[in-house]
């Protein structure tokens, strides 16, 4: 059963959109074309040379803790310069702009942060779709990077400013763009592709800052959301709530961050702040806890990625140092763990981990359940790096927080 588990999730995508094609070698959004962390495009090279990989390009951007995007021959990155949100798309080869989308931005960060998106891009259906750091969704011509449409969903659906700012990124189903807005007025919010009408609204959860994953359950479509209350599944057409299950710290200055990671019929959320791991198979309209703690896997901000029934992240708080590590999926067994070893992300590429560390390290490992096996690494960027990078076509796109770097990896 593990075994059809591992190759289920191993299947290449392959999607047809208006005016977009998308392959299993694009990077089109969050974590990949299937949201779970996972490159399945050219092989990786085993090991770097001394210097460590070749830099293909970098350029300067504006503040942003989003990462990019790629499809096809270009770039997508959503930043900030001056009192402006733009939309930029980049030649994949040569860094230099294609087009550009802005508009103008009020936000400000009250803890002194990065004041620039956070919220990774979506490209679909011959669209971009972005959500700023104040909650305005904008549509984009894939092609041209002329506006569409947009709605400015903290004021449409009153939603309190919060910690961080907006910082879900929009999951793209059916037609549908569906936004965990968080507001009085609409927690999860649907809007149409083409027009940005309000098609539906559900619950009342406030926002967190994780981004929402497509799932099937029982020949049943689910979106799942790790909202601020817990993880919620509804029907991508209708907006009807399948099931919930509450999973927030009593702590009030707590956030829910990395997104659910589905496997079979299980999913895996995580948080930290005294919260933790839990892992829940879908019965039907049912969550079956199958083992839940603190001790294991607590996500702060960075998401799990999963090989061969084995876990692959971070525990604990960003700003304690906090210890990579492999867990068993199914009993929450740690397997190993490299205490203090720093935050950062991690993407599974075949049997290979590739860990950007906050650091501006990058770390190429083997996927072991046995022990920590770094392979090669080097500093691609000075730090801080907090924004996930996009891994497409055996190239790496990653950004701190003012420069966008690609570095070949194959």
């Amino acid at each position: 059963m593990r075994r059809a588990w591992r190759d289920s999730m191993a299947v290449a995508l392959l999607v047809c959109t208006v005016g977009v094609t998308l392959v299993a070698q694009d990077w089109p959004q969050f974590l990949g074309p299937t949201r779970n962390g996972s490159y399945s495009g050219v092989r990786l090279a085993d090991a770097w040379p001394g210097e460590g990989p070749v830099r293909i390009w970098q350029r300067p951007i504006g503040a942003g803790f989003a990462g990019p995007v790629v499809v096809g021959e270009r770039v997508v990155l959503f930043h900030r310069e001056g009192s402006r949100e733009v939309v930029e798309a980049l030649g994949v080869d040569t860094g230099e702009t294609l087009w550009r989308y802005d508009y103008q931005t009020t936000y400000r960060d009250d803890f002194g942060f990065d004041e620039g998106p956070r919220s990774v891009p979506v490209v679909a259906d011959g669209r971009v779709f972005t959500f700023g750091a104040q909650g305005q969704l904008h549509a984009v011509d894939f092609e041209t990077g002329a506006g569409i449409w947009q709605v400015d969903t903290h004021e449409r659906y009153g939603v309190r400013k919060g910690f961080f700012g907006a910082a879900g990124s929009p999951l793209v189903e059916d037609g549908r763009v569906i936004v965990n807005v968080g507001g009085q007025r609409g927690g999860i919010v649907a809007f149409d592709v083409r027009t940005g009408d309000e098609l539906w609204t559900s619950t009342s959860d406030e926002a967190s800052y994780s981004s929402a994953v497509g799932a099937t359950f029982g020949g049943i479509r689910h979106a799942l959301f790790f909202t601020r209350t817990g993880l919620v599944g509804v029907d991508p057409i209708s907006g009807t709530v399948l099931f919930q299950h509450r999973w927030r710290s009593r702590l009030g200055a707590s956030v829910n961050a990395a997104t659910p990671l589905v496997v079979g019929d299980r999913v895996f959320i995580s948080s930290s702040y005294g919260t933790g791991a839990v892992l829940l198979r879908v019965d039907g309209g049912d969550l079956v806890e199958e083992w839940a703690g603190d001790d294991s896997m607590t996500n702060h901000y960075a998401t799990a990625v999963v090989r061969d029934g084995v876990l692959y992240g971070y525990h604990g708080r960003q700003e304690y140092g906090p210890s990579l590590r492999a867990v068993d999926l199914f009993t929450g067994e740690v397997r190993w763990s490299e205490d203090g070893f720093g935050a950062g992300t991690v993407t599974l590429a075949g049997e290979r981990l590739v860990i950007l560390r906050e650091s501006g390290d990058l770390l190429l490992a083997d996927a072991s359940p046995d022990s920590f096996a770094p392979r090669s690494s080097a500093r691609i960027l000075p730090g801080i790096v907090r924004a996930y990078p996009a891994l497409a076509d055996g190239r790496l796109y990653a950004r701190n927080v003012d420069t966008l770097v690609a570095v070949d990896l194959r």
